[in-house]
């Protein structure tokens, strides 16, 4: 069997200089862990107050050591689940096996299908627990964009006098779509000011405007590999129906379009407008993801 090791670090540059051969590899697939890297460089403060670190998965190759998995944790929102990217199964039970003996309080992870599913599977035996999948996603990416129908307003960068507003807005996301998809929501699932905040000052935050009111957010991620992932994609329940979802995705897939980047997004699967909004735009399926948790400890 392939023994494997594990290089773990807080330092963005240090994981791509590691790693970053092998996220260029499939980009898109490698989208949320390469985004997540690049926009932690240049981070000059004290470092957030949630868990933030990357590992890479290293086996024996024909060149010595090589890259053949990632993983990381560095989600702002409790409970702070990992990402596990594509990687042989043997590598993510080892994974899940490391950060087990490590003592990490890994209770939930996201990632790429069969992967993820593996590394929880197996982080449930290890704990005496069992995992289940609260969330089924899908990875999407653009080529060729279709126009919506022009509706009313603009799109504008959200600048500070916006903050208060989708700071609540992003708070409600995660909140709102699992009503919508019908799964019951996870109390400390949400968005932070400070989220907000930094993508506001980054020019990543982008809302629609109807006669000078915001009705609309939509985020993109930074350039990363060449690939650009647009999302959270939010619309307040009294404003949906009139199309500035997807008035504001399309402004921003046709920016990344023309900044000579690939836009993806994801969508939940059990969100039927979603996905028909997303596809009516051009958007193309490409990968499953799960989003899977572990049951709670039974009572002693």
């Amino acid at each position: 069997m392939t023994s494997y090791r594990f290089e773990t670090t807080t330092d963005p540059g240090a994981f791509l200089a590691r790693a970053g051969d092998h996220l260029a590899q499939e980009p898109v697939l490698a989208t949320v862990v390469a985004s997540s890297a690049h926009g932690a460089l240049g981070d000059d403060g004290p470092g957030p107050q949630h868990p933030q670190w990357w590992v890479s998965v290293l086996a024996d190759g024909t060149d010595g050591e090589e890259v053949v998995g990632v993983a990381m944790r560095t989600a702002p929102f409790v409970p702070h689940p990992m990402w596990v990217h594509l990687m042989p199964d043997d590598a993510a039970l080892a994974l899940a096996r490391d950060l087990h003996a490590r003592g990490e309080d890994v209770t939930a992870a996201n990632g790429a299908l069969p992967s993820v599913a593996v590394f929880m599977d197996e982080l449930a035996r290890l704990r005496d627990r069992a995992a289940y999948v609260h969330e089924h996603l899908r990875l999407f990416e653009l080529h060729s964009l279709v126009e919506p129908r022009p509706v009313r307003g603009r799109a504008r960068p959200a600048g500070p006098e916006d903050l208060d507003l989708v700071t609540r807005w992003a708070a409600a996301f995660s909140v709102d779509a699992d009503e919508q998809a019908g799964r019951e929501p996870e109390p400390g699932e949400h968005l932070d000011a400070a989220w907000t905040t930094s993508r506001i000052e980054r020019g990543l935050l982008w809302v629609w405007e109807v006669d000078g009111r915001p009705v609309h957010f939509s985020a993109r991620s930074p350039e990363s590999f060449g690939v650009v992932r647009l999302g959270p994609v939010y619309t307040p329940r009294e404003q949906r129906g009139h199309g500035w979802a997807s008035a504001l995705v399309a402004h921003l897939s046709r920016e990344v379009l023309d900044e000579g980047a690939r836009p993806t997004l994801f969508t939940d699967q059990a969100n039927p407008v979603s996905n028909r909004i997303y596809q009516a735009l051009g958007y193309e399926a490409l990968a499953d993801t799960a989003n899977l948790r572990l049951t709670t400890p039974a009572p002693a």
